[in-house]
């Protein structure tokens, strides 16, 4: 039986229509039947001149590009494991990992030489690649890893997430059922970076069923809307730091799109899109398009919020995705009753394979097939899961839990409120006492907030402290770092 591959649908799609555009960057632009000429040629060198065999790793160092399509397919498809490194990163986290992963060869774009060790074996993607003929490769099982993304480290060391072939290839079947914009004449506009887990699935489904995808070296709120504007996108994928760029363009480039695109689907995914956001998303582009997706890079896609539920349910994630299921459990691993925080674990068919290296760290997350990253949840009486907040970022006050992220949604209420990361400094009296860092707009005052505050949530959940900064923190995946936060305001 043939295994079910990452190019499984790409192999086909080449063959029902080689002339077809597959990938489109810029002015670049690649057809499926030279897209699959690529991938066979870097097979062959792989194998014959690299020494690279199924069981092996390597790395790619890159932002969006074509070619970034074209060394993941030869290599996972060879059964060689491709760590997917952030091209943001520092030299020394680069190093890091590639010592972890153990890649035998990296792959990198010209601009990311710089952050290669000089005694790293590598390879230019500009470099030519020679063609042989009769050029033995080897093949990878569906139960192999096609890639080893990176986790993004918010409180700690990055590990290497196994995702398998064939984990991969289920979530592109259940997107295209639940997106309704993958299939062989979609035209997706992929911006997040294909370093990330999720980027890289939104990134290849549409090569895999047969359509065209746009990629963007880099976000660009007035290219996305101008190439949304053209009327071809019928996808497109963005976190909520991109809607929040675009949204602060001028009144009159975000007139240029409405009303011109034919857009099916926008989905959200990676950290919790802000309420006032959505309204925003809904107004411009109308409605019955807006998804709003939760989950990781270790259980995959979750939830799913669809387009009818945006503005009916607040602060919510939606019902389970395709073929996953969800327990919420308290702390003696027993299920929760509707409306109780409980410590979300999931299970279907797009789980990782886990921790590269790392059986401890896999021990941690993966219980009995259900894996949890640890996110607190509720889950409402129609099925509706709520994510309050990570468990390991809640604070203990005076003996009270209180999940940062309930302050957080009341505070981006706050017209004057730009974004805001609440996170709790030890204190000898109370266990922890709740902190704010917050970027506003104008003059605004800690009173201000308070007064705010105050008039949605009980007074224990107030922070005792604002701070007013001019951007909070962030790591290489645009996450924020709450523990530098810690870091620089507790009283030494």
């Amino acid at each position: 039986m043939r295994p079910l591959l990452l190019t499984s649908g790409l192999r086909s799609s080449a063959r029902r229509s080689p002339d077809k555009l597959a990938v489109k960057a810029g002015n670049d632009s690649c057809t499926y039947g030279a897209l699959i000429e690529r991938i066979d040629n870097i097979k062959d060198v792989a194998y014959r001149l690299w020494s690279l065999r199924a069981g092996d790793t390597a790395a790619i160092l890159a932002p969006n590009c074509i070619e970034y399509y074209e060394y993941i397919s030869a290599l996972s498809e060879m059964g060689v494991a491709v760590a997917t490194i952030n091209y943001r990163l520092s030299a020394p986290e680069v190093a890091r990992i590639l010592k972890d992963c153990g890649a035998k060869m990296t792959v990198f774009h010209d601009s990311c030489e710089p952050l290669l060790p000089a005694d790293s074996v590598k390879h230019k993607m500009s470099d030519p690649i020679p063609s042989f003929e009769g050029v033995a490769t080897s093949i990878a099982t569906e139960e192999q890893p096609y890639a080893i993304p990176y986790t993004s480290g918010t409180t700690g060391h990055p590990k290497g997430v196994m995702v398998s072939h064939r984990a991969r290839v289920m979530t592109f079947y259940a997107m295209a059922s639940e997106y309704q914009c993958f299939s062989s004449g979609s035209h997706f506009l992929a911006i997040a970076p294909l370093c990330h887990g999720a980027g890289f699935a939104f990134g290849y489904a549409p090569l895999f069923f047969g359509g065209t995808v746009e990629i963007l070296a880099q976000f660009d709120a007035e290219i996305v809307l101008s190439t949304l504007a053209e009327g071809q996108v019928d996808g497109v994928f963005m976190v909520p730091a991109h809607f929040q760029t675009i949204f602060n363009l001028d009144d009159q480039l975000l007139e240029s799109v409405r009303g011109k695109h034919r857009l099916k689907a926008i989905i959200s995914n990676a950290s919790a899109l802000p309420q006032p956001v959505k309204h925003k998303i809904v107004g411009l582009f109308g409605e019955g398009l807006l998804h709003e997706t939760y989950g990781s890079t270790e259980g995959g896609i979750v939830t799913n919020l669809r387009p009818e539920d945006q503005l009916r349910k607040f602060n919510c994630v939606g019902p389970t995705f395709v073929d996953t299921e969800v327990s919420l459990r308290d702390d003696q691993g027993n299920e929760v009753p509707a409306n109780t925080p409980g410590e979300l674990f999931s299970r279907g068919p797009a789980t990782f394979s886990g921790y590269w290296d790392n059986q401890t760290a896999t021990d941690e997350v993966m219980k009995d097939g259900w894996v949890s990253v640890g996110d607190i949840a509720t889950r409402d009486d129609e099925g509706h899961i709520y994510i309050i907040d990570r468990k390991k970022d809640m604070i203990i006050s005076g003996g009270i839990n209180v999940y940062p992220r309930e302050i957080e949604n009341v505070l981006i209420e706050n017209s004057t409120v730009d974004e805001c990361a609440v996170f709790g400094i030890a204190d000898p009296r109370w266990g922890e006492t709740i902190h704010c860092a917050a970027v506003v707009s104008g003059d605004v005052s800690a009173e201000h907030l308070t007064s705010w505050l105050e008039q949605h949530l009980a007074r224990f959940k107030i922070p005792k402290e604002f701070h007013f900064v001019a951007e909070l923190p962030r790591n290489a995946s645009g996450k924020i770092l709450k523990r530098v936060l810690v870091e620089q305001f507790s009283v030494t």
